[in-house]
């Protein structure tokens, strides 16, 4: 039976193949001639990989159509201190010999004893790599053995080799370094590629080197132009990276054609972004939100996915759907789309319920929006501690932490204004240069939250160097949005690191806003961000005292439910109240108003 992905594959082809489980291999013989020219012409055919599995004593085991980790085997961990005691062969129809990084993953993952990558050229053999596993500074680690020809492969006798593995294995205390190690590439600006870098750290990845190339115009196959990919390949291999990063977005193509040639996992912006959110998402409206902006972005990208949808590949871009095969066809993920938007439809009335009861009660709304990592929720736990209302004391602080996108679920909670008012205040998710669009659609239902407010406080970090783009980055969001011309404070946070050129840049190119300098963490001018929050409000809410005969219960529940009480005695003649009321319960209660506070 030949397994892996052999939708749209002829039934003689499948028969062909079918006829390798009748072939053997020699005992200490890497493969046979029969097998590769069998293989090698199917896969001219139909363009695809094939996987052979043979054991040491030249069985054959499985046949796949696809790469290397299309073949079935279970996964051994390093205490065994042996190897798996099986052999892959398979093609490259696109030519190239070099191992891939799902080669070199499942090498190490399965414990191989050897991985062979055949390139097939239109007409022959382009060479041959063989991968095995070695022992280095006690890790397990790869050598690769390149560009071979087919006889001197067929002469190989790899079971010395492959004893001196195991017998290495059993003498040292081997680990397994499952780090990964990146190379970061841009072409836009040398400050995105250092955000690049941050976000790549937020993802535990270890930024191991970095290439910027300026370009005139879009290389179709590569991005960049083919000479700084040899230049990329040649760096990867120097420093031992096993991920490389692009800076901009790139095409299912561009991501095969660059794995091909640095024999390395590729990702984009876009995919670390999506880790990101998918490592940090908490609420079950925020995985569904990030699951469905990964299957949006996969969905136009199911040819060149390789490494990332790969099994045994893990790291950066397999949280989630990631871990799927790449056999996943349009129509399914179409299908999960649909039901993802489903779910997050009935999630988004449940919140339009909630909001619908914060407009009812006239409680005016503030959300706090911004660049990622400039400090939203380390202020917002600290408001809602100093200026707690009776409904918020019990309730815990957000996550806050000096990392991108350390925020993905928005949270409302109530303060008490210097004035006595309530406010709701929500704090949401950070935004980012370059964030994608599939993201912004997906978390349009948590973002409703800023287009719903009376009033922004966009709070930056004006210590930055990099301030002005991050500010212009937000503004493009909010514009998308359709919240831009929400009334706005454009809060100064860390003031006490930002130089007095830095404030007073910002001042001057931000006139025509209302700012305030602060300091979150270190509780500066915290009273007056709120007393300028207090002026900009609405003034919807009125402070009254009312006296309820005891006769009316009813209005006393009517109170309860719609106004904020901030006390209740119990008079001669009925209750006496002070409440913060809205207009509408205002009239309704005017009867038993006796005045206004």
């Amino acid at each position: 039976m030949i397994k892996g992905n052999v939708e749209g594959v002829r039934d003689s082809i499948l028969a062909e193949l079918d006829t390798i489980y009748s072939m053997s291999v020699e005992k200490g013989k890497l493969v046979s001639p029969e097998i590769v020219a069998l293989i090698t012409d199917i896969t001219r055919v139909i363009n695809r990989e094939i996987s052979v599995s043979i054991d040491r004593k030249g069985k054959i085991l499985e046949v796949a159509i696809g790469d290397s980790n299309s073949v079935e085997l279970p996964i051994l961990e390093i205490s065994s201190k042996k190897l798996s005691g099986v052999k892959v062969i398979h093609t490259h129809p696109n030519g190239y010999s070099k191992l891939s990084m799902i080669d070199i993953s499942a090498l190490l993952k399965l414990k191989l004893d050897a991985i062979l990558a055949i390139g097939v050229g239109e007409t022959e053999i382009t060479g041959v790599n063989i991968g095995y596993c070695k022992i280095e500074n006690q890790e397990l680690v790869y050598e690769e053995i390149e560009n071979l020809s087919l006889d001197k492969v067929m002469s190989t006798d790899y079971l010395d080799k492959v004893l001196e593995i195991e017998s290495e294995l059993r003498k040292s205390d081997v680990i397994e370094d499952d780090s990964e190690y990146a190379i970061v590439v841009g072409v836009d600006s040398e400050e995105s590629l250092d955000e690049l870098e941050e976000l790549a750290r937020a993802c535990d990845v270890n930024v191991a080197g970095r290439i910027f190339q300026k370009i005139k115009r879009i290389d179709n196959i590569f991005y960049i132009g083919s000479g700084k990919v040899r230049e990329l390949a040649l760096l990867r291999q120097i420093k031992n990276a096993n991920l490389i990063i692009f800076d901009e977005e790139l095409s299912g193509v561009q991501i095969k054609n660059l794995e091909a040639v640095t024999g390395c996992k590729v990702i984009d912006r876009t995919i670390l972004i999506l880790e990101i959110f998918a490592r940090r998402a908490r609420t079950r409206e925020a995985k569904i939100q990030v699951e469905l902006a990964q299957l949006k972005y996969r969905s136009q990208r199911l040819i060149g996915l390789g490494s990332i949808m790969s099994r045994t590949g893990g790291g950066i871009g397999t949280k989630g759907p990631g871990e799927k095969k790449l056999e996943i066809d349009r129509r399914r993920i179409k299908d999960e789309i649909f039901a993802l938007r489903q779910e997050l439809e009935k999630i988004k009335k449940i919140r339009a319920l909630q909001r619908t009861k914060r407009e009812s009660s006239g409680i005016p709304r503030v959300s706090l929006v911004g660049y990622t990592n400039v400090g939203k929720s380390t202020l917002r736990n600290l408001l809602v501690e100093m200026y707690p209302s009776d409904n918020t004391v019990k309730k815990e602080a957000v996550f806050a932490e000096n990392m991108l996108f350390a925020t993905l679920d928005a949270t409302t909670r109530t303060m008490v204004l210097p004035d006595k008012r309530v406010t709701a205040l929500t704090d949401t998710v950070g935004f980012v240069r370059k964030l994608p669009h599939d993201l912004i659609e997906a978390f349009k239902s948590t973002l409703e939250e800023v287009i719903f407010s009376d009033l922004l406080v966009h709070l930056v970090d004006a210590s930055s160097d990099t301030v002005v783009q991050q500010i212009k980055s937000v503004e493009n969001v909010l514009t998308e949005l359709g919240a831009i011309d929400k009334p706005t404070i454009l809060a100064l946070n860390k003031c006490d690191v930002a130089t007095d050129e830095q404030i007073e840049k910002l001042k001057e190119l931000y006139n025509h806003m209302d700012i305030v300098e602060i300091s979150a963490k270190n509780e500066i001018n915290i009273d007056l961000l709120m007393d300028k929050i207090t002026t900009s409000l609405p003034r919807t809410m009125k402070r009254v005292e009312l006296l309820i005969p005891y006769s009316d219960s009813s209005i006393n529940a009517y109170l309860h439910r719609n106004a904020i009480i901030e006390s209740e005695s119990y008079e001669a003649d009925g209750t006496l109240i002070i409440a913060t009321v809205s207009d509408e319960v205002y009239n309704k209660c005017s009867n038993f108003i006796i005045k206004e506070i």
